[in-house]
């Protein structure tokens, strides 16, 4: 005979979690009378460890598997890598993601959760498997292959989706589902018709958003900080049964917070998706006629008046239209000068050079004046050293 469950979580005998002790008892203890050394062995959810059953010698366990993929992600999202492409990476994903596919079909095969129990009636050893969809979500999001991108982000909300399901049926947590497609509505309260009405809806629903989110993050948070005080008396195996069960309900409730999170980034993300897909697809418009080149225009402009530009000019500096030997030849052609006054330039000869040349010219012609000045500079220069009279630059 089973003896009832007694005790303060016990279990209805007419529930599915002890329909199904009940058909493992009776493995076991047909297991005991064929005394076989391959019969399975089999942990109850009543005892220290969760419900579980080897397929055989050599195979991993349920536990192990879900370890196995809870370490793998940890180490792939805190990883050295400069990019999560990398084939070390990539490699991690993929073993932790067979890990928890297996680990999944394996809570499949078993039943342990039912839309039909409470969540009393769950052994608080087996909580923790309740996280394997969210972490099979998060590894699928770790993906890295372009060409699958979008298949990726729908296996990631259906698993996010089905976490957040089954999380809703324990009673895990107030929170409003996501719809099941993105764009549809979701499957929340309607909403409040005591709006002002002359409040637009997106203002309000951003206004919405944005609160949930502080709220969200305030609480995951001060999970976070509850579960790094109860972390090291969990697996250090010193923690009692009722301090076990609310660090994994803690767990739970901490990961119903990032898949939120994350199905919002999903959404976000299949909609510019869905744009770039469209925007390839369209065909490309159709080019006009060339504009014909046109050559540049040279500068004018406009003055208020011909006569008065003309009196006044345009009202800046004019550029200079002829040079000083051009200038001194039409007044010499208009009779007002004597071509004997025009200085004689050679082309390519400086103003300085010019000078210069007119004074050798001059003491050349024995010109008195020029004769005695060049003297008294050459006198001066022999009693009067380069740089007589500076004081040192003083003035």
């Amino acid at each position: 005979m089973i003896a009832e469950p007694t005790g303060p979580r016990a279990v209805r005998p007419t529930s599915p979690t002890w329909r199904r002790r009940v058909a493992f008892a009776l493995l076991k203890m047909a297991a005991g009378r064929a005394g076989g050394a391959d019969a399975p062995e089999v942990a109850f959810g009543g005892g220290p460890g969760p419900v579980m059953a080897e397929a055989g010698a050599g195979s991993p366990r349920l536990a192990e598997l879900l370890a196995a993929g809870r370490r793998l992600l940890d180490e792939v999202e805190a990883g050295a890598e400069p990019s999560s492409g990398a084939p070390a990476v990539q490699d991690k994903v993929r073993q932790g993601l067979d890990a928890l596919r297996l680990a999944a079909t394996m809570v499949a095969e078993l039943e342990l959760f039912s839309e039909n129990e409470e969540l009393d009636e769950v052994a608080s050893a087996d909580l923790k498997f309740l996280l394997l969809p969210a972490l099979q979500g998060a590894l699928t999001l770790k993906q890295v292959d372009l060409s699958r991108r979008q298949q990726h982000l729908e296996s990631a909300r259906d698993h996010f989706l089905h976490f957040l399901k089954l999380c809703r049926n324990y009673g895990l947590g107030t929170f409003q589902l996501p719809p099941s497609t993105p764009g549809d509505e979701g499957t929340g309260s309607p909403p409040d018709s005591g709006n002002p009405p002359g409040a637009q809806p997106s203002l309000v629903a951003m206004a919405m958003s944005r609160n949930a989110k502080i709220e969200r993050y305030k609480q995951k948070k001060e999970l976070e900080n509850k579960l790094a005080s109860m972390r090291s008396f969990v697996e250090s195996g010193t923690a009692d049964e009722d301090q076990i069960r609310e660090f994994y309900i803690l767990q739970i409730q901490k990961w119903i917070s990032t898949s939120l999170e994350e199905l919002e980034s999903i959404d976000q993300e299949m909609v510019i998706l869905k744009n770039r897909d469209v925007a390839r697809q369209a065909p490309a418009a159709p080019q006009g006629p060339s504009r014909p080149i046109r050559a540049p225009v040279r500068p004018f402009i406009l003055t208020r008046d011909t006569a008065q530009a003309r009196v006044f000019g345009a009202g800046y500096p004019g550029l200079p239209t002829m040079t000083v030997d051009d200038w001194y030849e039409q007044r010499r052609r208009q009779g007002i000068v004597s071509g004997q006054s025009v200085p004689q330039r050679a082309p390519g000869v400086s103003d300085e050079e010019l000078q210069k040349q007119q004074q050798e010219k001059k003491e050349e012609e024995d010109d008195e004046e020029a004769l005695q000045k060049a003297r008294n500079w050459d006198d001066w220069k022999d009693t009067h050293p380069r740089g007589y009279g500076n004081r040192q630059n003083m003035g």
